[in-house]
């Protein structure tokens, strides 16, 4: 058994954040998914199973004691570049939504690149560790980079431009959190600015066609644009309080696309109208802050980071894909983390808090197995 005082140490307010956020995704993708008319859909099934099982992953994380992750970063660093590599192996790799980001598991398709932050932020944070406070110069991030490069290359080869970024974010916050130059960061910045142009013939088409569809979201014609214009349109139906859960209608008719994925936050906006979407965001915005504060009280670097990188990674879906169904944020395809219909994303989504949790909850001594 785990020892008495770490479980005293666990913080239930995280846990219980978690759960409400699933409930309410579930209520919301049985709407999306029309379950007052077809029953018990497989994706609320799956959803439900989903969460089952990452809570079960997630104590399983919460059980070792966190640094024993650190002590085989690099195996994992490995593991999580051969994840993003197996796609491409005959019969298993699948082709879904234009890019080769899936395995068939036969019950499920299951998106490695959500495995894969996992254990690129465990191998980043350990590495950091050992650098915390001494990023100064160019030669300090050569390593850094490297590190991060690969992820983010294969990625972009799949191609999966949404969880790209994700990566890229990650990284970025983790670096700046282990005390990167504030003149690098600057450097970094004007850099990333310069890049930018030259790094578009390195997108497929359809990754700038939806950029171009960006800068132009008056014109339907453009792929994506239509997508946002129902977005909206549903989320703005709602009001301020909303139509009420299952009675919602753009969804219902098929005006809004990937409703429980991608646009699920339209649906809730819809449904719930502009308070419930409110108390989503709010609820977000407490898990955030709660999981900047855990980080802050972590007895090592090592576990302040990982906090940080699931924090990065957690503030960027989140950010992503509620800005992308209001038309501030391009279509990038990215699930809002415990609300969007998805097995591999809310599995992902379990073991991050885990890891979070773990560090907490051995904030104040070392621990064991047992």
């Amino acid at each position: 058994m785990i020892n008495k005082k770490l479980i005293k140490n666990i913080d239930f307010l995280l846990i219980l954040l978690i759960i409400l956020l699933f409930i309410i995704g579930i209520f919301v993708i049985a709407s999306a998914t029309n379950m007052q008319v077809e029953g018990l859909t497989r994706q609320v099934k799956i959803q439900i199973i989903g969460f089952a099982l990452g809570f079960l992953l997630m104590l399983f994380v919460m059980y070792f004691d966190y640094n024993t992750y650190g002590d085989f970063y690099k195996i994992i660093y490995v593991i999580s570049i051969l994840l993003l590599l197996s796609v491409y192996i005959p019969g298993l790799g699948v082709y879904r939504n234009n890019a080769r980001s899936w395995v068939d598991l036969g019950i499920i398709d299951f998106q490695t690149s959500e495995i894969a932050k996992i254990g690129f932020i465990i191998s980043y944070a350990k590495y950091l560790e050992s650098k915390y406070g001494k990023l100064n110069n160019l030669k300090d991030l050569i390593v850094p980079f490297l590190m991060a490069a690969p992820f983010i290359i294969l990625l972009l080869k799949q191609p999966d431009l949404g969880s790209a970024l994700v990566f890229v974010i990650i990284a970025i916050a983790m670096l700046f959190y282990a005390g990167l130059n504030y003149k690098m960061i600057l450097a970094g910045i004007i850099g990333l600015a310069v890049a930018m142009p030259l790094s578009l013939k390195f997108l497929e088409p359809y990754q700038l066609q939806r950029i171009e569809a960006f800068m132009n979201p008056n014109d339907p014609t453009l792929p994506g644009n239509y997508h946002v214009m129902q977005s909206k349109i549903t989320i703005g139906s709602g009001e301020l309080l909303g139509k009420g859960l299952f009675n919602g209608e753009y969804h219902r008719y098929d005006y809004l696309p990937v409703q429980e994925t991608d646009f699920i936050f339209a649906v809730a906006g819809e449904e719930l109208g502009f308070i419930g979407g409110s108390v989503i965001i709010g609820l977000y915005g407490i898990l955030l802050m709660r999981m900047l504060y855990l980080a802050s009280k972590a007895k090592d670097s090592f576990g302040s980071l990982m906090i940080i990188g699931v924090l990065a990674m957690f503030f960027f879906q989140i950010l992503e894909n509620i800005g992308m169904t209001m038309g501030i944020m391009p279509v990038t395809g990215i699930t809002l983390p415990f609300l969007s219909y998805g097995g591999s994303s809310i599995i992902t989504s379990m073991i991050a808090i885990g890891l979070v949790l773990n560090v907490h909850m051995r904030r104040k001594r070392s621990s064991f197995l047992l």
